[in-house]
């Protein structure tokens, strides 16, 4: 089996690489990804209610850890469909069920975050 070209061997140059890649795909999902902006939104404004809601360091870990879990889950999500709809716009069922599990990955995801926010908040 041979190895991308494309692939870098040095440790820095790999590191470097991969933070250009991983900002791209970031400004990537901001820009096409209309779940992403608002959820990137609602992590500025939910972090630092975190800092300040939160009574201890674990509470506050809880609280902003599974709001970045939910970013996290989405960009896999949005990962997911990008990957299936440029392999072909058309309905095929295996397509519909990667999208259709990514998505309840995102719904996981997000009652998780409200059973820990509302159990911390309550």
């Amino acid at each position: 089996m041979m190895e991308s070209p494309f692939k870098s061997k040095n440790g820095l140059e790999r590191i470097a690489k991969a933070a250009g890649y991983s900002l791209a795909g970031l400004k990537a999902a901001y820009k096409n990804e209309a779940a992403i902006r608002q959820e990137t939104w609602l992590m500025l404004v939910l972090i630092p209610l975190a800092f300040y809601l939160g009574q201890t360091n674990i509470e506050r870990i809880l609280l902003i850890g599974v709001t970045v879990l939910v970013f996290i889950v989405e960009l896999l999500n949005s990962a997911v469909e990008a990957a299936v709809d440029h392999t072909s716009i058309d309905h095929h069922a295996l397509a519909a069920r990667a999208k259709d599990i990514g998505s309840a990955a995102v719904m996981v995801a997000i009652i998780l975050f409200l059973l820990v926010w509302a159990l911390i908040l309550i």
